[in-house]
């Protein structure tokens, strides 16, 4: 319940609880305090068994916790059946391929997946790789597109 309390915070507490009770007083209230918190969760455990007899034996395993809309989205998405294919889905996803690809299309550069899809067909690619005239040269760097150039200007998708 207080995991984050450090010693400073523990000892700040105390003092603060000597000087408004006084030192006589003191176990008294905590006395009191720790009584009040122990009835509480008696009160709470008992409401909870009574909300679990009142639901019926469908629900014996259901937990309090679940209820919470972040703890509900993590047991049935992140537990270990994968019924949605959420885990196919993560790993055909490359991120680093998709901006890339967007790079080039906004810079007007062919990307490497449709060079290797439909840019050079096979029989070429064989060819240059044979060193056979008129074939593109697969391995020479190609040229920049000048810095004042812009991409071609589209009305429509502004």
């Amino acid at each position: 319940m207080f995991n984050d309390i450090g010693a400073l915070e523990l000892v700040t507490l105390a003092v603060l609880g000597v000087m408004i009770f006084g030192p006589d007083k003191l176990p008294k209230v905590i006395q009191d305090a720790s009584r009040f918190i122990r009835k509480v969760r008696e009160f709470s455990d008992s409401a909870k068994e009574d909300i679990r007899t009142e639901l019926g034996p469908a629900f014996k395993d259901f937990e309090f916790e679940d209820l919470n809309p972040k703890t509900f989205v993590r047991k049935q998405l992140m537990d270990g059946s994968d019924d949605l294919g959420l885990k196919e889905i993560r790993e055909s996803f490359d991120l680093r391929k998709e901006m890339s690809e967007v790079a080039d299309a906004v810079h007007g550069r062919e990307s490497l997946s449709e060079e290797s899809a439909g840019g050079v067909s096979g029989g070429a690619a064989i060819a240059a790789a044979n060193g056979s005239p008129g074939a593109p040269d697969l391995l020479k760097k190609r040229e920049q597109p000048a810095k004042d150039d812009r991409p071609p200007f589209d009305a429509d998708a502004t």
